[in-house]
Order: structure tokens, then sequence, then C-alpha cells
């Protein structure tokens, strides 16, 4: 995670191509100056394309989708911005946490041996 993207690290393959801020905005349901918004709460940064355009991947949409669904209930953007990305946080260390769990036998024990 960065300081500037909390979520950058969840990007994936299958989160392209990403889409323009307009077509992004439109499947949200939402106007280019909300994603404006909550790129400036460092909810989400835009992806790049080569002629510098901003973009933005499923995954991000999802996340301003959450976000937008609080900010429709009277939520601040600033808060719902952190809201989402506590949320996330939540969920990959539920996933990690899952894991542990299922695999606890094949876990190493830092001797160096497996």
């Amino acid at each position: 995670m960065t300081a500037d993207n909390p979520l950058s690290n969840r990007l994936e393959d299958d989160d392209y191509p990403a889409y323009t801020m307009g077509r992004a905005a439109e499947m949200l349901g939402t106007t280019p100056g909300f994603l404006r918004a909550i790129g400036e709460a460092r909810l989400i940064t835009p992806l790049r394309s080569e002629g510098g355009h901003r973009r933005y991947s499923r995954y991000q949409l999802r996340i301003a989708a959450r976000a937008r669904e609080l900010v429709d209930r009277g939520t601040p953007v600033e808060a719902a911005c952190r809201i989402v990305i506590l949320e996330d946080q939540l969920e990959e260390a539920q996933r990690i946490n899952a894991g542990f769990r299922h695999g606890a036998s094949q876990v190493p024990d830092g001797s160096g041996s497996s």
C-alpha cells in the first residue's frame, strides 16, 4: 500500500481494460466530479493511459460504488472513503486469517526447513 493510494496493491490483471473517467462515472451513475472528489480523498488514484488520460479499473469502480452508497446515505465524502478503506483492509485481514487457519499445519516455523 502506498500513502497516495492505500488500495493500489489490489489491482490485478482482470481489472483491465480500464474505463475512462466519463465511462466510469456513467457506470456508477454519478459524475466525473464524484470520481475527482474520491481521488482527492485518496480512495482511488486513477491509472494513466499512454496519452495521460485518467482511467479506472473494475476494482476501483467497485470501491467507488461502495463509497457512493455511503455518500448517497449522507456520509461526507472523506468519511466514506476512510470507511471503504477500512472495510477493504478488514476483508483482506479476514482472508489472510482464514488462510492461516486452513493451512496452519503448513506454516513454516522460521527455522529454514520445511
